[in-house]
């Protein structure tokens, strides 16, 4: 596959891939998020107005 290249060990298995950013970047930005949000799965969620809170008192934000 064009933009795309195997490593693979000495007896042929695949260790790692190689991307191409300029032909699949945007869709390793996405497959990065994907992996990130899988690993935060079991993370405790914060609501909307709380994470709010907390930029304003910081002076992250106004408003």
């Amino acid at each position: 596959m064009k933009g795309i290249e195997y490593i693979v060990d000495a007896r042929g298995k695949r260790k790692a891939v190689v991307v191409d950013l300029k032909v699949y970047g945007n869709v390793c930005e996405d497959f990065y998020d994907s992996l990130t949000a899988k690993m935060r799965i079991n993370e405790p969620r914060e609501s909307y107005s709380s994470v709010k809170a907390k930029l304003e008192k910081l002076g992250k934000i106004h408003g």
